[in-house]
C-alpha cells in the first residue's frame, strides 16, 4: 500500500513538471514573444502530462485530477521560486498547504472507501 503511494506521488509530481513545462511553453511563445516552434516540446510535454495522470491507481478520472490539483500548486510555487526567482510569500504557502491536506484527504478517503 505505502509503495503504491509513493508511485503516485511520483507520477502526480512528474505530471506537474511536464504541466508546467507544456505551459511554460505556450506562455513563451504569447507573453515572451518566443518562436512559435516552442510549441513543439509544448505539446509534447502536455501530452506527457496527461498520459501521467492515467498511471494513477483510481478508480475515477475526476478523483486523480481533483487529487493532482494540491500537488500542481506546490510544484507551480516551485517554479515560481526556481525557474522565476521570486520566493512564495506566507500567503502561497498556507494555500499551498490546504490544497496538498485536500489532495491528501481525496486519495485516502478513496482508499479506505473502496
Amino acid at each position: 500500500m505505502m509503495t503504491a503511494q509513493f508511485q503516485h506521488l511520483g507520477f502526480y509530481l512528474l505530471a506537474a513538471l511536464a504541466e508546467i513545462a507544456g505551459c511554460f511553453a505556450v506562455w513563451a511563445w504569447l507573453r515572451r514573444d518566443a518562436s512559435i516552434w516552442w510549441l513543439v516540446p509544448g505539446v509534447a510535454a502536455l501530452f506527457v502530462f496527461a498520459w501521467l495522470l492515467t498511471r494513477i491507481d483510481v478508480e475515477f478520472a475526476g478523483r486523480a485530477y481533483a487529487a493532482y490539483g494540491g500537488i500542481y500548486i506546490v510544484a507551480s510555487l516551485g517554479w515560481l521560486w526556481l525557474a522565476e526567482n521570486t520566493r512564495p510569500t506566507m500567503w502561497d504557502l498556507g494555500g499551498a498547504s490546504l490544497a496538498v491536506a485536500g489532495t491528501l484527504v481525496i486519495l485516502v478517503g478513496a482508499q479506505i472507501s473502496r
